[in-house]
């Protein structure tokens, strides 16, 4: 079965080149456009996509409002956000909300597929090193956590010390040399980690890491 995709954006050219390119792969299809965040909910809540390809600044209800609705309707569907600008505080909330990355929109065709692809069986396609300096740029080293640090203990101290590698942006390969492990335990400790802490991917396990102050920017 091809990977459905529902494209948000209120720039009509931009939806109309986004399908062209999408509908030439063999296994993509465009099942939906929407040029708004209500329209898109509707959207997604009928046709169900695999893949919602979300722009963040639209009028009304934008796409991190509409990102956070997706999330919270456990839906199936996975958010991949697009934005001009790579450090924009409208992605990190989109992050937050529970989006599975983002794509700068003169991402050359190629990796925009590759993106779908990947994000439809459930991995992040942002590298945690740009999800680490977008949260840099946004919170400070002063500032209080945002979110209760002692949910960290359902973690294991192992499971901690993943985490805490995950979000300096170590790949898997440099966690396990780094803790002297398997590139499979790491991956099972990362699953782990995710399970625990109710979260989707590794994009939301940097962000997680940092609004409860077990990452610091700079660190």
């Amino acid at each position: 079965m091809p990977i459905t995709v529902l494209i948000v954006d209120d720039q009509e050219l931009m939806r109309m080149g986004l399908t062209m390119v999408l509908d030439a792969q063999d296994d993509l299809t465009v099942v939906g456009e929407a040029a708004d965040g209500a329209s898109a909910l509707t959207a997604v809540a009928k046709l169900k996509p695999d893949v919602v390809l979300m722009d963040v600044r639209m009028p009304g209800i934008d796409g991190v409002t509409a990102t956070s609705k997706i999330v919270e309707s456990d839906s199936e569907s996975r958010v991949l956000v697009m934005t001009t600008f790579d450090l924009d505080e409208h992605v990190l909330g989109a992050l937050r909300a529970g989006a599975s990355g983002f794509l700068l929109k003169d991402t050359p065709p190629e990796d925009l597929v590759s993106a779908i692809r990947s994000v439809a069986v459930g991995d992040a396609v942002v590298s945690p090193k740009v999800t680490r300096r977008l949260l840099a740029r946004f919170i400070s080293d002063d500032a209080a956590p945002t979110r209760d640090p002692e949910m960290l203990n359902a973690l294991t101290e192992r499971e901690r010390e993943v985490l805490s590698l995950l979000a300096t942006g170590m790949s898997n390969a440099e966690i396990a040399r780094s803790l002297v492990l398997s590139e499979a335990t790491v991956k099972t400790h990362i699953g782990r980690v995710l399970t625990k802490l109710g979260l989707r991917d590794r994009v939301q396990a940097v962000v997680l890491a940092y609004e409860t102050g077990l990452v610091r920017p700079g660190v």
